[in-house]
């Protein structure tokens, strides 16, 4: 599975993004997809994520420091899972990448996804 990312760019505090992740070389609704990013200087976080089920068990995951602000959503019909990205600050900064995963139930754990992405830089600054 090949994973691109696009959507991103300068952004001032307070406002809005959408990233996209979009899958190719497989069967992108049978991969529950991630998004982690990495600022300056600091280690790659995990950031959300969203199963190819719709279990109690797989409900989209979010980051305590993102949730309420940002959403995530797929649509299969395109091979893509989207990130919604509001009211942005200073520190969601950093290079957004997605990242997939065969098995339906989610995780934060980088170790946990098989194919990634090269990764969208976002940059949220007045």
């Amino acid at each position: 599975l090949h994973l691109a990312e696009s959507g991103g760019g300068l952004v001032q505090p307070g406002g809005s993004l959408r990233l996209s992740c979009s899958g190719s070389g497989g069967t992108f609704s049978r991969y529950a997809v991630a998004w982690f990013r990495q600022g300056p200087g600091k280690e790659r976080e995990f950031v959300s994520a969203i199963s190819y089920l719709s279990m109690p068990t797989t409900t989209p995951y979010y980051a305590d420091s993102v949730k309420g602000r940002f959403a995530i959503s797929r649509d299969n019909a395109k091979s893509t899972v989207y990130l919604q990205m509001n009211s942005l600050k200073p520190e969601d900064a950093a290079v957004y990448t997605c990242a997939a995963k065969t098995s339906p139930f989610l995780g934060t754990g980088p170790d946990e996804y098989n194919y990634w992405g090269q990764g969208a830089q976002v940059t949220v600054s007045s």
